[in-house]
């Protein structure tokens, strides 16, 4: 069995650890991810994306391309385990020779200055798919929720935000991803942002990072109707393993986790290792495999488990990545 998961901020916390003075490497860490569990665990792609926390950083240019440069530095250093990618060929070489794949992405499409030339430049230095907002409205799009001083962050969660979608400049952005080959990546975007992308986007999109509202009623998660023209479109939700966005009762088991899976098709993983809390269950990378052994105990097929795990993801980077 292969796994593929869609979003990880490992290389985000990795950068911080340097800048604290408590230098921590890919290929061994005490985080939630590193390669050599990867390894063990039989990983096939993994996406690196470069969370940039907007809002809570002076320039976030200049700290996105400081993070890509830690992913390239960290990658260099370990081509004997992983090797990078730059489109579906790189992957199945990587595969036949052995390799694990890291794809670059962005966590928060506002690095590019509302300028679309330097979205170029972002896919000239890899980066492969982008989520287009994190927390803020950032000249893309509006979040599905934004933090509040005032308010706990939790119950700010459950107040969905339906009202604003996708400036002028960021369905041009969408567009333009569309032709360079990059995957537009919808979690964290607002509901009718994600409408506005369904109806832009000429590729299968994907939501790396997301669960569904029926199971656990939060802003961060999809509603049914979203799902299903996830599905339409031919594109992925990545099962989020963070524990508010699994069960209401926040049990983050591996129990509840398969709870959230709908169509069969459209479902892939999107384990958010580094960027959430988690429970024991599903503590790090190399305890992945509890997941496909929970559904096969569950009753899904093997070649539904292989969707679930890689199959349907890989499907869209076939279709998007030139």
């Amino acid at each position: 069995m292969y796994y593929l998961d869609m979003h990880c901020d490992t290389i985000t916390h990795l950068l911080r650890c340097a800048d604290e003075g408590k230098p921590s490497s890919l290929r061994t860490n005490d985080a939630h991810i590193d390669l050599q569990r990867m390894q063990k665990a039989n990983y096939l792609l993994q996406n690196f994306a470069v969370f940039t926390p907007l809002g809570h950083v002076d320039n976030p240019m200049a700290f996105a391309l400081r993070a890509i440069d830690k992913y390239y530095e960290e990658i260099d250093q370990n081509t004997d385990i992983i090797r990078p990618i730059y489109s579906y060929a790189d992957i199945e070489k990587n595969k036949d020779e052995g390799y694990m794949s890291a794809m670059l992405t962005l966590e928060e499409g506002a690095v590019v200055n509302n300028d679309l030339r330097i979205l170029h430049d972002f896919y000239r230095l890899g980066v492969r798919m982008i989520t287009l907002t994190w927390n803020y409205e950032n000249g893309i799009a509006f979040p599905n929720f934004t933090p509040s001083k005032d308010t706990d962050s939790y119950a700010m969660l459950r107040q969905i935000n339906t009202t604003d979608g996708l400036t002028d400049f960021g369905k041009a952005y969408v567009k333009e991803c569309n032709k360079l080959g990059i995957i537009v990546d919808v979690s964290h975007l607002g509901d009718k942002g994600f409408w506005n992308v369904i109806a832009l986007s000429t590729q299968p999109i994907v939501a790396s990072h997301s669960n569904a509202r029926a199971i656990c009623s939060v802003a961060r998660n999809m509603s049914d109707e979203m799902i299903l023209a996830l599905h339409k479109n031919g594109g992925v939700m990545g099962m989020n393993f963070c524990d508010d966005f699994i069960s209401d009762d926040s049990n983050g088991s591996v129990e509840n986790i398969i709870k959230e899976l709908g169509c069969i098709d459209n479902i892939g993983l999107g384990s958010d290792f580094d960027g959430i809390s988690t429970r024991k269950e599903m503590e790090e990378c190399g305890k992945i495999t509890m997941l496909s052994d929970a559904l096969k105990k569950h009753g899904y097929t093997q070649e539904e488990i292989e969707k679930i795990c890689y199959k349907n993801s890989l499907r869209v980077y076939k279709e998007v990545l030139k």
